[in-house]
C-alpha cells in the first residue's frame, strides 16, 4: 500500500499563488486482535505493518515470544487488521500514551544497568546521521513523517518512516526482532525529540545508544542516566550534544 496520496492544493507565495498537485502522508487505522479478540488500535503509516506489531507488543510485555509473521493475518481495507493467531495470556489494563492513539501496559517498568562496551566516534555518528536523513524519503516529499533506524559503527541495519514517532521506532525494533539480530553493539537513532516512552524502549532492549537530530526531556536523561545509555541529541552538521553516559562517544 503507498504510504502517501496527492491531492490538489492553493499554494502562496508572497502575493502570488498557484494550484499545484501536493503529496499528502497517507494515515490508516491499525486495529490488533488476538484470535478474533480486539486488544488495541492505533494510526499508522501502512508499512511495516508485521515489523510494527512485533516491536509494539513485544516491547509492552503483550507477548512474550517473538511473533512470526506466518502467525499473522494481515488485511489492508479501509482499516489495516491483524489477527494474531498465538496462543498468549494479556495484561488486564492498556491505557491510550502516544502521538496518534498507541498502548501502553499499565504497570511500573523497571530500568536495569545495561552494560555495553559500544562506543561510537563523532565522526562516525555524523556519517550515520548522513546516511538517516538521504533514507528519509517519505518526509522530504510530505514534511509529515518521523524516521527511526538501527545501526552498529559501519552501517544503518534498519531504517523505518511512519506519522507517528514512536511507530518508527516500534517498526525497526520489531524488524531487528525478527530478522534475529541482537541489539548489543547497536545504536537506535531517531528524527524526533526524545521522550520517557522512547528511551524506555531502548532500555527494554538494552541499546546502548540513542542519538537524535532533536532535544530529549528531563524524564527521558534521568532515565538514561539509570539505564545507562548513552543519549546524544542535536545531531546536526558537526554539532552534538551527549546528556548522559558519554564514555561511548570516544573523539579520535
Amino acid at each position: 500500500m503507498t504510504p502517501h496520496s496527492k491531492r490538489r492544493i492553493i499554494r502562496f507565495l508572497g502575493t502570488s499563488h498557484e494550484e499545484v498537485e501536493d503529496l499528502l502522508a497517507v494515515e490508516k487505522k491499525l486495529v490488533i486482535s488476538l484470535r478474533g479478540r480486539e486488544i488495541l488500535s492505533l494510526y499508522c503509516t501502512p508499512m511495516m505493518i508485521s515489523e510494527l506489531v512485533t516491536g509494539l507488543l513485544m516491547t509492552e510485555g503483550v507477548i512474550r515470544d517473538r511473533i512470526s509473521p506466518e502467525k499473522m493475518k494481515i488485511v489492508h481495507g479501509d482499516d489495516v487488521t491483524v489477527d494474531l493467531l498465538v496462543d498468549d495470556s494479556l495484561p488486564e489494563l492498556f491505557t491510550t500514551a502516544r502521538c496518534l492513539g498507541g498502548v501502553t501496559v499499565m504497570r511500573k517498568r523497571s530500568f536495569e544497568k545495561i552494560h555495553d562496551n559500544f562506543y561510537l566516534t563523532p565522526e562516525v555518528l555524523k556519517n550515520l546521521f548522513d546516511d538517516f536523513q538521504q533514507r528519509s524519503g517519505l518526509f522530504k516529499m510530505t514534511g509529515c513523517f518521523h524516521s527511526a533506524a538501527i545501526s552498529d559503527s559501519r552501517a544503518i541495519l534498519s531504517f523505518a518512516e511512519d506519522i507517528g514517532r514512536h511507530n518508527a521506532v516500534d517498526k525497526v525494533i520489531g524488524d531487528v526482532l525478527l530478522r534475529g539480530i541482537p541489539f548489543t553493539g547497536k545504536a537506535l537513532l531517531v528524527s524526533c525529540r526524545v521522550s520517557s516512552e522512547i528511551i524506555s524502549k531502548c532500555s527494554r532492549w538494552s541499546l546502548p545508544i540513542l542519538a537524535s537530530r532533536s532535544a530529549p526531556t528531563d524524564l527521558a536523561v534521568e532515565i538514561a542516566e539509570i539505564s545507562g545509555i548513552t543519549l546524544v541529541g542535536f545531531v546536526r552538521g558537526g554539532r552534538l550534544n551527549i546528556y548522559s553516559n558519554p564514555e561511548r562517544i570516544i573523539a579520535q
